[in-house]
């Protein structure tokens, strides 16, 4: 196993401003584009012990210091530093950062702007709300163009909130999507101008923050009951996710999309959809 950095202050990939008690902004920076690593998800893990013990707080939004990118996609180079040990949740990292975000008592809310790909849409997809801006936000589920599949819980959202047919469109098409078109599938809430983005997702957290905690906790707690994914199903995709890099065919594209620029930022990341066709 490789060795992995401890998360201090100077390397840490999230900022929390607490703008009241009720409301906070956390915001995403991991250069050069904003690649998830195991490191990204210890953190996640760590805010969330804060969320879960924080009786004041009500709402949370999770944004990027990066304009063109929300979260890129998994950083692969680092997947062999990935622990297994379960989460609090009895699960693997991962699936205890997504489990453990529908439930616990505080909105979650995505205001993606830039890219998000892979598991920066999954990531979206398990906070309660997503918020796009319509004319920078773009989501994808590249992994079959690249051989492997989606492990961290597009499987089981997706469908969910777009319907089968749709769900295989975006899956196994792999393409990219704007948030106009996003938004018509439901993949989420709403698309809304630039100009106005910041506005919106600010007034909207400020307006959950004066709301009474007890009601928008119970509701929370009460919608949960019927529309939560199973963490079951989520760890055979994410099985199925580890095992596809030891297949032939996944192991030749990943090799050309290396050579091509993967992590970095260039026209390979800035049009992956585009570029999926050419490795």
């Amino acid at each position: 196993m490789t060795p992995t950095t401890p998360s201090t202050p100077a390397n840490r990939q999230f900022s929390i401003d607490k703008r009241s008690e009720a409301y906070w902004r956390v915001t995403f920076s991991n250069p050069p584009i904003n690649l998830l690593n195991p490191d990204t998800i210890r953190e996640l893990q760590d805010l969330l012990v804060q969320m879960e013990t924080d009786d004041a707080l009500k709402v949370v939004v999770f944004d990027s210091a990066d304009p063109d990118f929300f979260i890129a996609h998994y950083d692969v180079s680092r997947a062999r530093d990935a622990s297994r040990e379960p989460g609090p949740s009895g699960y693997a990292p991962w699936i205890d950062v997504t489990h453990r975000l529908g439930r616990v008592p505080v909105l979650s809310v995505a205001a993606v702007r830039g890219r998000a790909r892979g598991v920066g849409s999954e990531f979206a997809l398990a906070c309660d709300l997503c918020f796009a801006s319509l004319e920078k936000a773009v989501f994808g589920q590249p992994e079959a163009g690249v051989g492997l599949i989606p492990g961290g819980g597009a499987l089981e959202r997706l469908p969910q909130l777009v319907g089968r047919k749709r769900a295989l469109e975006i899956v196994l098409g792999a393409d990219d999507f704007d948030a106009a078109l996003a938004e018509r599938y439901g993949w989420i809430n709403r698309a809304v101008p630039d100009a106005q983005f910041e506005a919106f997702v600010e007034a909207f957290a400020q307006r959950i923050a004066r709301f009474e905690r007890h009601a928008l906790r119970t509701c929370k707690a009460l919608i949960n009951r019927t529309t939560l994914v199973s963490a079951e199903h989520q760890t055979e995709s994410s099985l199925a996710f580890r095992g596809a890099f030891q297949w032939p065919g996944t192991q030749r594209i990943g090799a050309a999309a290396m050579q091509q620029g993967l992590g970095t930022r260039g026209e390979l990341e800035l049009d992956f959809g585009e570029y999926l066709m050419k490795l």
